[in-house]
């Protein structure tokens, strides 16, 4: 049956279609994964080396296991910092030396953490190979930690979201989402930390993680670009070697369950003019095998300008500015979220009609031709985020951190052609949440849209103004 949304949604999307297949009859073959070396040194550091000589640099990926994942208790935020002070002062230089000997060559040296992992990334002229291999040592075995620069960039994190408070909301609104929805699960803690939190770590916490959680065992480097493999584990051999292994194991994680029924939190934000809401459930993994049809269903959802999300809310009822649907796919279950945004006394009709989209993609097959649109577009956008070294760099990084094969890049344009409308109904009916089992979050202003809230569940509430990101219990 074609439904309403699919009769409206259709006009849109045909207009790609023909642009999308031309891209997708070019792109389906042509994603191979570059020739590389990989070898684990005697400490247990991975190092993958990939020769890409098209431009004269060298990007570079890597991670070390842990991330939030094993952030004290109570300190949630402790890697994030950890992270942020990695090149704030390392080895023989301070932080303005650090900063400046990187930014002298035109180079880059960024690192974060994720619920997994501390990452770092960045890119060197190939000339200055040996100063890369020497930042990013000193960098992950040497960093100082110095007490100023711990102060200043704590302090500024804590500015920071105070900030997002005061003028942009929609940064913290998964946030909040994440929390409520996984709770004490280590994908509910803040990564970045909170107010509270934050306030509450010390010079001592970082440093002591460091101590723990970083070694060589826990820590894999991919290096891309226009590299001499020879050189470079010779260079990478001397600089890492007399790492250590990390003092404790590696941190197990267990899937959080899925939720049933309807959870609402309100957090008020006193003379608010828009509501920011957040919507979501536990969705699927990295390896989950139905990848192909559900990056397809989602992109016709909420992963595109015309999906039925964006087409719905702001093209057709101008109820909002944007909104968009995402799965994100960790070594365990993620979230399936839908964000958006809309004003104060519009709120509750932009989530009955976001839960009408949901309602009508649960329980009305796609069309032929919608399928075809997305799989052009998934098509054709999938070779251009595979271009750079600095894209395969971190893509390799991405395939050794969840033990995944070459398959997982050079199968997913031939099977994404394969993907029919049996495999996108199979997906949409397991990944995707029933909108009778959601947690809801709206920042707004409380006094107006409380009674709104109320019709889609029970509801806890706090205040923006709270320095947490969830409710204290």
């Amino acid at each position: 049956m074609k439904t309403r949304l699919t009769t409206a949604f259709v006009a849109l999307v045909l207009g790609c279609v023909s642009i999308g297949a031309a891209a997708a009859e070019v792109a389906t073959p042509g994603v191979k994964v570059p020739d590389h070396t990989r070898f684990v040194l005697p400490n247990g550091l991975t190092v993958i080396l990939v020769p890409k000589k098209d431009v004269p640099l060298i990007a570079f990926s890597g991670f070390v296991r842990g991330g939030a994942l094993v952030d004290p208790d109570g300190k949630p935020g402790v890697a994030s910092l950890v992270a942020g002070l990695l090149d704030r002062g390392a080895g023989k230089r301070s932080a303005y030396e650090f900063a400046d000997a990187v930014e002298g060559v035109g180079g880059t040296f960024s690192a974060g953490a994720t619920a997994e992992a501390i990452t770092v990334s960045g890119q060197f002229l190939a000339r200055d190979r040996a100063l890369l291999v020497e930042l990013l040592s000193d960098a992950l075995m040497r960093p100082h930690f110095a007490a100023d620069e711990f102060s200043s960039y704590r302090d500024r994190e804590i500015e920071f979201i105070k900030s997002a408070k005061d003028s942009d909301p929609s940064q913290l609104v998964g946030i909040y989402g994440r929390a409520a929805l996984f709770g004490a699960h280590p994908y509910g803690r803040p990564q970045g930390g909170s107010e509270r939190s934050l306030a509450a770590i010390t010079q001592g916490d970082v440093v002591s993680y460091h101590a723990t959680n970083f070694g060589a065992d826990r820590t894999t480097l991919v290096f891309a670009g226009d590299l001499d493999a020879k050189w470079m584990k010779q260079a990478l051999t001397t600089a890492f070697s007399g790492w250590a292994k990390a003092k404790a194991a590696p941190p197990q994680l267990k899937p959080a369950p899925r939720i049933t029924g309807r959870r609402v939190l309100l957090i008020d934000s006193p003379g608010a003019v828009q509501t920011y809401f957040w919507l979501g459930n536990v969705g699927v993994d990295r390896r989950y095998s139905g990848r192909p049809a559900l990056d397809l269903v989602n992109t016709l959802y909420g992963g595109r300008f015309t999906s039925i999300l964006n087409t719905e809310l702001r093209i057709k009822s101008g109820l909002s500015y944007g909104a968009n649907s995402s799965f994100v796919r960790g070594s365990v279950p993620g979230e399936f979220s839908i964000r958006s945004f809309t004003q104060t006394d519009t709120t509750g009709q932009a989530l009955d009609l976001t839960l009408q989209t949901l309602d009508t993609l649960k329980h009305d097959a796609l069309a032929p031709e919608m399928l075809e649109s997305s799989r052009a577009y998934v098509l054709g956008q999938y070779p251009l985020r595979l271009e750079t070294a600095a894209n395969w760099a971190a893509t390799l990084a991405d395939l050794e951190f969840y033990g995944l094969g070459k398959d997982y890049i050079e199968g997913y344009g031939p099977a994404l052609a394969k993907v029919d409308l049996a495999e996108t109904a199979a997906v949409t009916a397991d990944a995707f949440p029933r909108p009778a089992d959601l947690v809801l979050v709206l920042i707004g202003d409380a006094a107006k849209i409380r009674a709104a809230a109320a019709k889609y569940g029970a509801v806890t509430e706090m205040k923006l103004s709270q320095p947490d990101f969830a409710p204290v219990s």
